[in-house]
C-alpha cells in the first residue's frame, strides 16, 4: 500500500518527491489551461497546481479528493505545493452550504450562531472550530497526565442518578424501569463514595443543567472535571489546585501558537501559569465592590460585573473565599466562627471570563449534612439516604474539586463562547439537533 501523505508531512519533504495525499478541496482556481486548488486535512491547506484540465474540470469546493503528484516550490512565496499528475474524485458534494463550512467566515460571530449549530455536523470542518477542537483535546490530555501523574485514580460515574445537587428544577428527567430519575449534575456524589477506598479520585464527564440561562458561560449539557481528596485540610486544598491550573497552562502552552492563529481570538491566555492567586473572602468583597459603586447583597451570587472587577482589581486569577451557606450546595461545611458561610472557594479567571472552578470541604457529621439537607428542602426524600451513610461508615475529611472543562478551555484560548469548545454544543432554548 502507497503511504499516505498529511499536509503537514509535505511541507518537510524535498523537492520532486512523490506523495499522495487524501484531503478535501477548500478553493479553485483557473488561469488558461492551469488550476490552483486549495487541499487541506487535519493538519493544514496546501497548493495544488493542476494541468488535468479534462479530469479535475467538475471538481469544485468541499469535495473529498485523492491528489497524486510531486512535491515543488511555489515560485510566488517560495513555500512548498503540489504538481499534480493524478486527482480522483472520492467524495461528491450535493447540497450549496452558504457561506460553505471551509470558507473564510468568522463561524463564532453572532450573524451565522443558528445557521453554524442547525448545520454543526457540516461545520466542524470549519479550520477554527478544527482548532477548538485541537485545543480541548490539549487541554484534556493536560489535565489527565496531572492527575495521573499526581497518583489519582480515573473513576467512571453514572450519569442517571436519583439525587440532585441543586433544585429539583434545575434537573433534566428521565424515566428508566418506572424510576423517575436525572441526568447527573454531580458525579461528586459518586467520588465521595469511591474516594473512601482509594483516596485520591477524579472524572472528566457531562453534567446536566435543565436552568435557563443564556451566559456565554452555561450550557444544557456540559462537561466537569470533578475531584476528590481524602484526608485532606481545606487550606491545603488550594495549592493542589493550582497546581492543576498552571500544570494544564504549561503543558498546552508550547503547542498552543498555531492553534490560536487559527481561532484569531487573540492568544493563549498563561495568566494562571504563576501560583499562588490571592483571596479575598465573600464578606470583603462584596465591601469592596459596594464602595466601588457595584451593588451586590450578602447571600446572593457575584455577578459578571463584579467577578471582572475582582479580576481586573487584583490583576491575577482570584479565589473568592467562604461564600455565603444560602448560595452554596449540602455537603459542604460551615465556617464554625461564620456560620452564615461555608469552607468553599471560587476561582474567578482573568480577562472577563468569570468563574471556572470551585472547591469545598465536605461535611463529614451526618447531624450537620442532615440539616444541610432540610435546609434545601432535601431532607423527607429517602434518595438521598446512602449518601448520608457515607457519613456513618468511617467517613474521612474529604475535599472536592468542580471545574467546568469548556470554561477552561474558553479562558485559556480566548474563546467568544463555552460552546465553542465543545464539538456539538447543547444550548439553553436551542433545539437539540444534530
Amino acid at each position: 500500500m502507497k503511504k499516505q501523505f498529511y499536509v503537514s508531512d509535505i511541507k518537510n519533504l524535498g523537492v520532486g518527491t512523490s506523495v499522495t495525499l487524501l484531503g478535501w478541496i477548500v478553493s479553485k482556481r483557473t488561469s488558461k489551461r492551469t488550476e490552483f486548488f486549495d487541499i487541506c486535512d487535519s493538519t493544514g491547506c496546501i497548493q495544488v497546481v493542476s494541468n488535468l484540465t479534462g479530469i479535475t474540470a467538475k471538481l469544485k469546493a468541499e469535495q473529498s479528493v485523492k491528489v497524486v503528484g510531486t512535491v515543488s516550490v511555489n515560485p510566488n512565496n517560495g513555500s512548498k505545493e503540489l504538481e499534480a499528475t493524478d486527482m480522483v474524485l472520492l467524495g461528491d458534494v450535493s447540497r450549496n452550504l452558504s457561506p460553505s463550512p471551509r470558507s473564510s467566515f468568522d463561524v463564532f460571530g453572532s450573524k451565522h450562531t443558528d445557521y453554524v449549530q442547525e448545520n454543526r455536523h457540516l461545520f466542524i470542518r470549519n479550520p477554527k472550530v478544527m482548532a477548538a477542537l485541537k485545543a480541548r483535546h490539549l487541554v484534556l490530555g493536560a489535565v489527565h497526565n496531572w492527575f495521573r501523574s499526581n497518583g489519582y485514580f480515573d473513576i467512571t460515574a453514572p450519569i442517571i442518578t436519583p439525587i440532585l445537587l441543586y433544585s429539583e428544577d434545575t434537573g433534566i428527567a428521565v424515566n428508566v424501569n418506572d424510576q423517575d430519575l436525572f441526568l447527573t449534575q454531580c458525579v461528586g456524589f459518586y467520588l465521595e463514595s469511591v474516594v473512601h477506598a482509594l483516596e485520591k479520585v477524579y472524572n472528566v464527564g457531562p453534567s446536566f443543567r435543565g436552568a435557563e440561562s443564556v451566559s456565554k458561560r452555561h450550557l444544557t449539557e456540559y462537561w466537569h472535571i470533578k475531584a476528590e481528596l481524602a484526608f485532606c485540610e481545606f487550606e491545603d486544598f488550594f495549592s493542589v489546585v493550582e497546581s492543576l491550573v498552571s500544570s494544564v497552562i504549561r503543558e498546552v502552552e508550547p503547542f498552543s501558537e498555531e492553534i490560536c492563529q487559527q481561532l484569531g481570538t487573540g492568544g493563549f491566555c498563561n495568566d494562571g501559569k504563576y501560583p499562588p492567586f490571592p483571596r479575598i473572602t465573600y464578606r470583603e468583597a462584596i465591601k469592596l465592590l459596594n464602595s466601588n459603586g457595584i451593588s451586590v447583597e450578602f447571600g446572593k451570587s457575584i455577578n459578571d460585573i463584579a467577578e471582572d472587577f475582582l479580576a481586573n482589581y487584583f490583576k491575577s486569577p482570584v479565589w473568592i473565599t467562604e461564600n455565603a451557606r444560602a448560595i452554596e450546595g449540602f455537603p459542604y461545611k460551615i465556617l464554625e466562627s461564620d456560620p452564615e458561610v461555608t469552607y468553599t472557594a471560587d476561582l474567578i479567571a482573568t480577562r472577563g471570563f468569570g468563574e471556572i472552578l470551585g472547591i469545598a470541604d465536605k461535611i463529614t457529621d451526618v447531624s450537620e449534612l442532615e440539616a444541610r439537607l432540610k435546609e434545601k428542602g432535601k431532607d423527607l426524600n429517602p434518595k438521598y439516604s446512602w449518601f448520608k451513610e457515607l457519613r456513618t461508615y468511617g467517613t474521612v475529611p474529604h475535599c472536592g474539586l468542580g471545574m467546568g472543562v469548556e470554561r477552561l478551555i474558553r479562558w485559556l484560548f480566548q474563546l467568544p463562547h463555552v460552546r465553542e469548545a465543545m464539538p456539538f454544543p447543547r444550548s439553553m432554548g436551542r433545539k437539540i439537533y444534530p
